[in-house]
Order: C-alpha cells, then structure tokens, then sequence
C-alpha cells in the first residue's frame, strides 16, 4: 500500500485504483492498436517439475570475421570494414553494445581464419587477403601483426567481453588430389600466438581449432583421427603455456572442430579425442541455404521448416551423450543464410523469428553458447555495418540476454502451428520467463498459460513444505490473479517485415543520438488473468514473477 501522509488510507486506496487503471488502460491501449478481423485461442503448457536443459550465463555470443572490404556475394559486397584487421572498435563501445550484455562472449574467426599466419619476431606480416580467384576462398594468405592482436585484446578488456579465437588449422597440411587436407597441424605458430598472449595477462576464454574443416568440409576437410590428435596438441600447449601462472590466470577452454553436424565425423572425431582434452564441441548453422535464396522469408514463417532445425541440436546432444563425453555443445556460428545473408532479410525484423526460435530450440537441447553471425559485418550483423546502430535481432538477443535465465522448462503449445513457445526460469528474479513468437500474418493469438507442479508465490509461502504436485492455471478466479505480469511485445515498424526498426510496446527503439545509450526496455503490466495477446507477425517476452515451480529453485 502506498502510504499518503495528506489524506491517510483512503487516498492511499484511491491512488492505488489509479494505478491500477493506467497499467490495465496502457496495455490494453497496445493491444487494440495491434487488432487485427481474426483471432485464435490457445494455451501454452511449462512442465516446471525439472529442467530439460541448462545453458551458461552468457548464452548470448556473436562473431567477428576475418572478412576484407573485397568480399562479395552475388554482386553485393556487404562487409565494408568490419574486418578483424580494420574494424574501428571505439564506436562499438561508444554505443554501449558490449556493455549492455555484460560481458558479451566474441566469438573471432570463420572461413578464412585457416589462412592466418601470427607475426612474431621471426615471421614479420606481409600483405594480408590480397582477392585472387585462383586461391582457396578467393584470397590469399592473411596476417595477423602483434601491434593489432594488442590492440583487439586491450579493447575486449576495457569492453569486459570474453573472447574465443579460431586458430588455423590448416598451417602445415598439404590439400591431396581428392581436396582432403592430409598431414598433422604444424602448431608452431599457434603456439607462438599462445605463448605471446599469455605473456602479456590478455585474458581468452577459449582457443578454438578450425574452421568447417569437418564433415566434408568447406573448401577441404581433415579427418576425425587426424583432427582428435590435433586438438589433443592444442590441448597440451594450452596446459604447458599457462601452468606457470597457475591459479593467477584461468586456463582457456579448448573447442573444435567448428563445423556443420556431421553424426558419423563428429561421432569418431569425439571417441578417438582424450576426454579431457575437449571442452566444448561446436557446431555451425545455416539451415535457410545460401543467401540470393528468393524463398528465405517464407522458410523463416513454416513452423514445419523451423521444427527441422532441431535435428543437429538433439543428434549432437545424443553423440555427447552415448560417448559418455565430458564435452559440451555450443553454437560456434549461426547466420541462418551463407554468403553473407540477405539485406532486409537476415539484417531486419522477420530474422528475430528465425533467430530467437533458435536460441529456444537450442536451449531445450542443452546447448551451452549460441554465437549469432555476426556482431557486425555481412547483411546478418547485429549491427549496421556502416552506421554501427542496432539492427532488431540486437535487441532481441538483449531481451533474451536479461529474461531468460540458464535453466530451460519444458514447453507445449496448443491452439496453431502458428506459434512457438519456450520458457525459462527467470534471469536474476524469481518466476519465469516466457517467450512466444506468432508466425500469422493476421491472426491475433490470446493464449493462456498453464504451469504443471507450480505454486504463486504466496502458495509457496504458505505451504513450503508441501512437496505434493501442484497443477496451477492462470485463468480468473485464482487469488493470484491480483498481481501482475511484465509483457515486452516486439514488433517491426509499419508492420513491414523487412523493416531494420523494431518497435517494443509500440515505440520505437532507437539509440541516443548524443550519448549513444542504448534505449530503455521498458515492459508492460498485464492481469494474470487475462490472457497474453500476441498480435499478428509479433513476438511476446512474459515474465511471470509470481509463479515458483520445481524447476527454478
């Protein structure tokens, strides 16, 4: 109760019906701006009885490439200077994006990483990524001098993120007349990279091998046995280079082999590497097909397609599984589209469907990390390539980043195909969090949310030693229905999906144009018991802060 020293209780009581009011009156004046000539029922079920995965802190993780001005796909060249050699890094930290997620985890590498030679006192840089269509991926050799790799990790200190830096795998190995890459990884350089790093402190959260040179490859491939006696090399380096410093300096993990879901490479790759030479297995994904695809919205809005992105998620869960490795799964990269994406495609608002459905599907799956392609660079950065102002998928990946907590519920929906549900134990307060994301072009969705083995809060309080199932509906008459949920509801400027404004709550997210802050996400109150309104072509974040389950204790 809101105490009024002028008028005593019943100001107090008139205060709070005000209140009241203005949160009811501002969400229901959202919704009905959203109406729309059809509308369907549903109800979205949480098993909250136990968890059916747990992701790290730091889910959220982007890429940086290696990728120069030259590039181009079908004409387009998209990456301007987002290079890891000549990305301008202040105006990334001047918009606040790095400290905003707190820390956020960079991912630094892809294709042409297995073309990166490190300077050292004996090897000095030549000119790096010169186009020839003649080499391996249309450059030549790049370097990488030690005045820059001082200069990257001097700015990841001051921006707090945690760095994982693909190293070259193909340095020693000669491409055989089938285009397997045959021979042992000459880790000399590497090593000198290593040793250099830890020499002067730089913190690195992980040393990943290669890149698609799994499977069949991209552009040549090396065998499983091969590569599990590589990384056990990689493994042993890293052990030797910071035993001296023993607890004064984290040790790194060690991941590999960053390719796409391979169930027989990766199965061999995983049981001929010693167990604890391996942390963390990573994979890449982009299951929507090459960029200049014409059909790439339409596969982003078929629940069916989507659905089908699960199988590397679940195949490598059961390899890890069945193996009986210690090892966990990350997403190492992910643009959906290759070559680059597609502008006002991968780059606009219809992607955060595809993209958030993913960071859900991949969660359910005990996924650890999922590395979104790319921080900044391409037509699927989280960041305008030239301007450096956040495209939608950045807040999407904030939203997530701050409401979905590591612990990850069972989730069912029915009612349409239309919509994907996911939910979370809460991040950082009690209850949970609940996304949901329609795919209709015009039918609104009002769905209900039914918990299993759940308590409100004051149930739980009430009745704490009471471990007996509990079956909690959120529907009227409940005595929770009292308190409120938080509703942060997404949607794209003009109702065009290809819009790169993003709208939360009905207004406009845009960063300050004089501090470069990074706007507010403020929520709306919704009663519990009315039911979620998820407008056509929207996405909905719930946070239910009154609900307890098993699960999430």
């Amino acid at each position: 109760m809101i105490i009024n020293n002028m008028g005593g209780s019943s100001s107090s009581t008139g205060l709070c019906l005000l209140l009241s009011l203005l949160i009811h009156s501002s969400i229901f004046f959202f919704v009905a701006s959203q109406s729309t000539t059809a509308a369907v029922e549903g109800t979205v079920v949480i098993n909250g009885s136990s968890r059916i995965g747990r992701t790290n802190p730091n889910f959220i993780c982007a890429t940086l490439d290696w990728w120069p001005p030259e590039k181009c796909d079908y004409g387009t060249c998209s990456w301007g200077r987002a290079s890891l050699l000549n990305l301008f890094f202040f105006y990334l930290f001047f918009c606040s994006t790095f400290p905003a997620f707190s820390p956020l985890k960079i991912r630094l590498g892809g294709t042409l990483q297995d073309k990166v030679i490190y300077e050292t006192q004996q090897q000095a840089c030549p000119a790096s990524f010169i186009k020839s269509s003649s080499e391996m991926f249309g450059f030549s050799q790049g370097c990488l001098p030690m005045s820059r790799w001082d200069e990257l990790n001097s700015f990841f200190r001051k921006a707090g993120a945690a760095i994982v830096f693909g190293l070259n795998a193909l340095n020693g190995r000669t491409i055989a007349s089938d285009g397997s890459a045959a021979g042992a990884w000459n880790s000399s350089n590497a090593e000198a990279l290593i040793r250099h790093t830890v020499n002067k402190k730089f913190t690195i959260f992980g040393w990943e091998l290669g890149n698609e040179l799994s499977g069949s490859g991209i552009g040549t491939s090396v065998a499983p046995d091969q590569y599990a006696s590589d990384i056990t090399n990689l493994h042993d380096i890293v052990r030797r280079t910071y035993a001296r410093f023993g607890k004064r300096m984290k040790k790194p993990l060690v991941l590999a082999p960053g390719g796409f879901y391979d169930a027989n490479w990766l199965t061999q790759f995983i049981n001929k590497t010693p167990k604890n030479s391996l942390q963390v297995v990573t994979h890449h994904i982009y299951n929507l097909g090459p960029g200049v695809d014409t059909h790439l919205v339409d596969k982003i809005l078929d629940p069916s397609y989507l659905d089908g992105g699960s199988s590397p998620f679940s195949g490598l869960q059961g390899i890890l599984k069945t193996t009986g490795s210690s090892a966990v799964a990350w997403v190492g990269e992910a643009g959906g589209a290759y070559n680059s994406g597609h502008n006002l495609v991968t780059n606009a608002f219809v992607f955060s469907f595809w993209y958030l459905d993913q960071l859900g599907m991949a969660a359910s799956y005990n996924t650890k990390t999922y590395c979104r392609q790319s921080l900044i660079g391409g037509n699927y950065g989280l960041l305008n390539t030239t301007t450096f102002v956040p495209n939608p998928d950045y807040y999407s990946a904030l939203l997530w980043h701050r409401l979905m907590g590591t612990k990850v519920l069972s989730t069912s929906f029915s009612g349409t195909k239309k919509i994907r549900a996911y939910a979370h134990c809460s991040k950082e307060s009690q209850g949970i969090t609940l996304l949901l994301i329609n795919l209709d072009s015009n039918t609104t969705a009002n769905v209900r949310v039914s918990t299993e083995n759940a308590m409100t809060v004051r149930t739980a309080r009430r009745h704490h030693q009471n471990r007996r199932s509990k079956f909690t509906r959120m529907s009227s008459g409940s005595k929770a229905n009292a308190h409120a949920r938080e509703e942060y509801h997404l949607t794209a400027n003009g109702n065009d999906l290809h819009s790169q404004t993003v709208l939360l709550n009905g207004k406009v997210l845009a960063v300050n144009n004089t501090s470069g802050s990074i706007p507010l996400l403020e929520p709306v109150q919704a009663r519990l018991s009315d039911p979620i309104t998820i407008a056509p072509f929207s996405i909905v974040f719930a946070h239910i802060a009154n609900v307890t389950v098993p699960a999430c204790k």
